[in-house]
């Protein structure tokens, strides 16, 4: 059982390979294409500039595709043995359905941890420049620190806000800061010019404090508001949880998403950069029972068309329930593992059916 399991293993590695770099690499070039003025156009771009964007798209690109290429593999894998009746001899020799899955479950795990590491790693690496270069998509979501949007931070009970940033976020301007007590109730309100943090403490230039108790508001030139505000890290501030790592992802919880985006929407993001892991496992689950029917060569077609109807289906239901955590309509945890899991059902009933029949 070795030597099919390498020989399975192998075959599936080498179709999984040629569909994804296939299609990333014709999707990363149209999209060089379609931007290379833009591109060349930079501040200081010199032809290095063209391969360097295509290197930094990559990575959000063959992500997006490694669930649909690891399900394309198995269904070909499947369909080329079954037409040359080897998968005849596989069923005859008592290999079952699970025991065929687990023979690549090793490699499923090992694209779930690629699939983690360019979603964790590569693609916030990537991030940061592709906003600073605003090409594409990236122009509408290039970062706009302090421009338009207010900046919340929060500090134990007291909540800052203020209305423009440096791209650090360690001097602000229009500062207020809303000092509350442990039941939340306002205290006091100090309005500053400007913020800048030194040492760890918010230095605030002409202060103006206002009391609860409607006492004259008191006027300083100079004030140290010790308060642990954490901005959002530079380089994060647009919030985009698909561009963060798991470690910017609890900061941003932790915080209460910076006022940017409301916390189910990191919450949700987090708990889906576990579930993304788990695709290329459940990809094959998917297609293995469909070639229990056409073991002998017939409907490999149907077969085909049926898996992949199966893949986009469970790829419209994955967006739509990120879509509906992100919205807080249902929990976060759920809008992350509900596809999986009703999937698996369904991978599970038809292992059960074909195993009847």
């Amino acid at each position: 059982m070795g030597t099919l399991a390498r020989m399975l293993t192998r075959m599936f590695v080498v179709r999984f390979l040629m569909i994804l770099l296939g299609v990333s690499l014709f999707v990363v070039t149209l999209d060089v294409i379609t931007y290379v003025d833009d591109i060349l156009s930079l501040s200081g771009a010199t032809a290095w500039a063209v391969p360097y964007y295509a290197l930094l798209r990559l990575p959000t690109i063959a992500s997006s595709f490694i669930g649909i290429s690891a399900l394309l593999a198995t269904l070909l894998l499947l369909m080329e043995i079954s037409n040359s009746n080897e998968l005849v001899a596989v069923w005859g020799t008592g290999v079952s359905q699970i025991r065929l899955i687990g023979m690549l479950t090793p490699i499923a795990i090992a694209i779930g941890a690629l699939t983690f590491a360019l979603n964790n790693y590569a693609i916030p690496a990537a991030a940061p420049t592709l906003h600073s270069w605003g090409i594409g998509d990236y122009g509408e979501k290039k970062l706009k620190v302090g421009e338009g949007d207010p900046i919340w931070m929060r500090s134990g009970n007291d909540i800052l806000r203020a209305g423009a940033s440096n791209i650090d976020a360690t001097v602000l301007r229009d500062v207020i800061i809303f000092r509350r007590d442990s039941n939340g109730i306002l205290q006091e309100q100090l309005m500053a010019n400007t913020a800048e943090l030194v040492d760890g403490r918010w230095e605030l230039k002409d202060v103006t404090v206002y009391y609860q108790e409607n006492l004259p508001p008191n006027r300083l030139d100079r004030m140290i508001y010790s308060g642990a505000m954490r901005p959002a890290a530079a380089g994060s501030r647009s919030g985009d949880p698909e561009e963060m790592s798991a470690t910017d992802l609890e900061y941003f919880i932790e915080n209460a998403g910076f006022g940017i985006r409301p916390t189910q929407v990191y919450k949700t993001w987090l708990m889906k950069r576990l579930t993304a892991t788990v695709t290329a496992l459940l990809m094959i689950a998917l297609a293995v029972p469909l070639s229990v029917r056409f073991k002998r060569g017939g409907g490999l077609g149907v077969m085909f068309v049926v898996g992949v109807g199966l893949g986009f289906a469970f790829f419209i239901v994955d967006g739509l329930a990120v879509t509906l955590g992100e919205l807080g309509m249902v929990p976060p945890w759920m809008a992350a593992w509900m596809p999986p899991l009703i999937f698996a059902g369904i991978a599970g009933a038809m292992i059960s059916r074909a195993e009847a029949i």
